[in-house]
């Protein structure tokens, strides 16, 4: 609970993001981000509004102020917001979508339940291979390649049960069932994918006016087609976070800005490019940071 409260107490252009998203939502999401009830928000149809609210809000800020990034890219749910901050997706469009998607991924867990689980400490090459092994008794598969020795399982409860063993036998250091309402990143998700494939044909979004690295492709996208297929894509296949950061580093980028709520990517950031500065920029008190670290 608490997110975005104090980014709206101390600028009113954050809380007119925040109320610009109850109106068009049709709901208070703003007293759920900041007083809760926790249960509540933790349900997918919920959360990933949320998040993209308080990313968007953190983003309009630092919009503001002139910044204009070389590209944009996002985990996941981020990706919305990395459209947005590419220029090919204005906030009203990415919030309907970001609902909608949150509601049938939710709706997709119910239906077909499963887990996700974080493995630490094994190559890459060796848990998807496990994978493959694993899903002799249920679905398995890699959905979040995050950093270097810490990829996330996606699929069956039994699949993720058995590779979670496999992964203990080979050497693991930890492997972490995750708090989730559904296997995201999998084939469980088919059927938010084929849904959300229809709203994405028709969501206006346009050319971007700079790259955006995307889940699926790692790799720079601005035609507003490929971009359109990549969202669709992603829900069912892995986040390439890894590569993506490797491709940033590659096209010069020296210092990011993790625009949102908490500080999960800066870690594995320094996990992925040591080299390549991230600024947080999700509370009031970091605004002023984040925006001199990218000026200098």
């Amino acid at each position: 609970m608490g997110m975005g409260r104090d980014l709206c107490a101390e600028f009113a252009a954050a809380q007119a993001t925040f109320d610009e998203a109850d109106e068009l939502l049709g709901f208070a999401l703003s007293k759920l981000c900041f007083d809760g009830p926790e249960e509540e928000l933790r349900q997918t149809a919920v959360t990933q509004p949320a998040v993209f609210v308080h990313s968007m809000a953190a983003w309009r800020l630092l919009e503001a102020e002139g910044l204009k990034p070389a590209c944009t890219a996002g985990h996941s749910l981020g990706e919305y917001s990395a459209l947005v901050a590419a220029g090919a997706l204005e906030f009203a469009a990415g919030l309907a979508l970001v609902r909608k998607r949150g509601e049938l991924m939710q709706q997709a867990g119910a239906e077909r339940p499963g887990s996700m689980a974080a493995i630490i400490g094994l190559e890459d090459e060796l848990v998807v291979d496990l994978c493959r092994q694993a899903s002799s008794v249920g679905i398995v598969v890699a959905a979040n390649f995050n950093a270097p020795g810490q990829l996330v399982v996606s699929g069956e409860q039994a699949g993720v049960a058995r590779l979670g063993e496999l992964a203990g036998e080979a050497g693991a250091k930890k492997v972490i069932e995750l708090a989730v309402s559904g296997a995201f990143h999998s084939p469980l998700m088919a059927p938010a994918a084929e849904q959300m494939e229809g709203l994405l044909r028709e969501a206006p979004i346009g050319n971007s006016e700079r790259p955006v690295i995307t889940n699926v492709s790692a790799r720079p996208v601005e035609d507003p087609d490929e971009l359109r297929q990549h969202l669709i894509d992603q829900i069912t296949q892995p986040v390439r976070w890894t590569e993506s950061i490797q491709c940033l580093s590659g096209l010069g980028v020296g210092t990011a800005l993790e625009v949102g709520p908490g500080a999960v990517l800066k870690g594995m950031v320094r996990r992925i490019e040591r080299g390549l500065g991230v600024h947080c920029v999700g509370k009031a008190e970091e605004v002023e940071a984040g925006i001199a670290a990218v000026s200098q």
